[in-house]
């Protein structure tokens, strides 16, 4: 038996070295070089290297462009969280609960934008507000809206709020499956109890459906947060380039306007460092208010 437990262990050591490996070079080298370069004046290019303490660091919080880039990721992180969850919500109650016919085929047109890349949605949306061709404008002007036609990622003011609509567009999908699976595994002898006891849909929503989700609705949640904070800049340097006038720059298009762009590789590992705390404290923050017992059922 003893030995039994021996082997089991051994083999159990075995299957995880393999992952810790790729754990500890795709996730802690990254972790502890970008904390490392961050003490470093550094060109990312050059093998000079000249170690300047905690002046990068000192630079960041007199960086006026800073405290912008954090507003627009919260901004953005604010408005995808409410824009893809109520939607997401929205067409899994739809698609479990009203036993459309066509459901699978929604599923389908839903998840699409998921497995394309966040590149394609970039430029496609890029066409799309086009102030000559796109298809918003045109849409403005075939309803008699010209006056409401601009440039849409061209204007200071609306180039940001601009982005919101394909980063929602391209989440919906994914986070509609998760709640769906969560509805699906809802027993019907609570909604037909609750019918009994004469509860409206509405009720029924409220009482039933959403604490019955509620861990569905925080993974989504965090997830939407993390890959926010972490993964917008792709979108903005798609779309804008951070422009027009730094009205669009996130954390991370920031770091890599500076690391890569301006050769500035520890001031762009810098700000990394501050990603990563912020991003840490968001998540223990929503941690903690979103923290409620588990629902049996």
């Amino acid at each position: 038996m003893v030995q039994s437990k021996k082997q089991k262990y051994w083999f159990l050591a075995f299957c995880l070295v393999p992952t810790f490996i790729m754990f500890a070079i795709f996730t802690l080298y990254p972790l502890f070089s970008g904390l490392y370069y961050s003490f470093f004046d550094w060109s990312g290019s050059s093998s000079n290297k000249e170690f300047i303490g905690f002046e990068n660091y000192i630079k960041l919080f007199n960086d006026a462009i800073i405290p912008d880039t954090i507003v627009h990721d919260y901004f953005l992180v604010a408005t995808k969280v409410i824009g893809i969850m109520v939607l997401a919500m929205f067409f899994a109650v739809a698609l479990t609960q009203l036993k459309i016919k066509e459901a699978p085929f929604y599923r389908i047109v839903f998840f699409f934008p998921n497995i394309m890349s966040v590149v394609v949605i970039g430029i496609l949306w890029t066409f799309i507000y086009n102030p000559s061709l796109g298809l918003v404008n045109s849409g403005l002007e075939f309803l008699g809206l010209e006056e409401w036609a601009k440039p849409w990622i061209g204007d200071e003011k609306w180039a940001l709020p601009s982005l919101v609509l394909p980063a929602v567009w391209a989440g919906i999908g994914l986070f509609m499956l998760m709640l769906m699976g969560g509805i699906a595994n809802i027993s019907e002898s609570y909604y037909e109890a609750a019918k009994i006891d004469g509860a409206s849909e509405w009720q029924q929503f409220w009482r039933i459906t959403l604490p019955l989700v509620w861990p569905q609705i925080k993974v989504s949640i965090l997830y939407i947060v993390i890959t926010t904070l972490n993964g917008s800049f792709i979108l903005v340097q798609v779309m804008t380039g951070g422009g027009p006038n730094n009205s669009t720059h996130v954390m991370g298009s920031y770091l890599y306007q500076q690391a890569f762009r301006q050769y500035n590789f520890g001031y762009g590992a810098t700000i990394g460092v501050m990603i990563l705390i912020l991003s840490l404290i968001t998540v223990l923050v929503l941690q903690f208010l979103m923290r409620r017992e588990k629902v049996e059922y």
